[in-house]
């Protein structure tokens, strides 16, 4: 029996917010070969910044060479979690040995969310507190759970998201690429359906906007270049205290 093959278009968006100077998130995505991925980068001087792009760089790289390597494969041969992990460690061992060659670098790291797609399914994978999400049938939900110490505590019953969110270590997060000698990244498969809109986005967006406002935005019809700028606008509107990145997935 054939599998049908479900189309994706995307699109993306990055800003660097009202307050900061320089802009530490990255992007990237291969719509040939099913990829999206981004990253929020951390460290002093110009040290985010190299964190995100040589991990948004190393993860596409090898994502496309596998895919390449293993052009036209039959249904199911593909693992695609293998390539996911392999992805997140080249993407570690960049940052890692960039780090340990220049002190300047010396703690840089980034986060990192990102989608695979490969037919009917969809492989969610993240590490930190950039997110995805589902909108589907005018409903948004959240995908991914953040690696954040508040949002652990949140989980564990030890906090409110009320005091979650004033809490003066809402931005330490648990888990990131690069600052350790190895990560591992949460890694989900979900059956994707055609009309779904998947958002990955940095947590610039997700700390200024509420998810029933990023799910009034992104139920507007129109093109995914249109609610990228609405999205960025809204959480500039709002504060705009941190830089703001995301990406937008239609499935076809």
């Amino acid at each position: 029996m054939a599998i049908a093959v479900l189309r994706t278009t995307a699109a993306a968006l990055t800003d660097r917010g009202r307050k900061r100077a320089t802009n530490e998130d990255a992007f990237g995505y291969s719509i040939e070969h099913g990829a999206f991925v981004i990253c929020d980068g951390m460290g002093g001087a110009a040290a985010g910044e190299i964190a995100s792009s040589l991990a948004v760089d190393e993860f596409l790289r090898v994502v496309s060479d596998r895919r390449d390597t293993q052009s036209n494969p039959s249904p199911g041969e593909e693992n695609i979690p293998e390539i996911i992990a392999e992805a997140v460690n080249a993407a570690n061992e960049a940052i890692h040995s960039r780090a340990e060659r220049n002190i300047r670098l010396s703690g840089m790291g980034t986060t990192m969310v990102g989608i695979l797609v490969e037919e009917r399914q969809a492989w969610v994978l993240n590490i930190g507190d950039s997110r995805c999400y589902c909108l589907r049938d005018g409903r948004l939900r959240q995908i991914t759970l953040d690696h954040s110490l508040v949002e652990e505590q949140v989980r564990n019953g030890r906090m409110t998201s009320a005091q979650a969110a004033r809490s003066p270590l809402r931005n330490v997060i648990t888990r990131a690429v690069g600052t350790q000698s190895r990560v591992t990244a949460d890694i989900m498969q979900l059956d994707a359906e055609p009309g779904d809109l998947f958002l990955l986005c940095s947590d610039g967006l997700t700390r200024e906007l509420a998810d029933n406002r990023i799910e009034f935005i992104l139920k507007v019809e129109s093109p995914l270049e249109d609610a990228c700028t609405r999205l960025i606008q809204a959480a500039n509107k709002a504060g705009g205290n941190d830089n703001i990145t995301c990406i937008l997935v239609r499935i076809g």
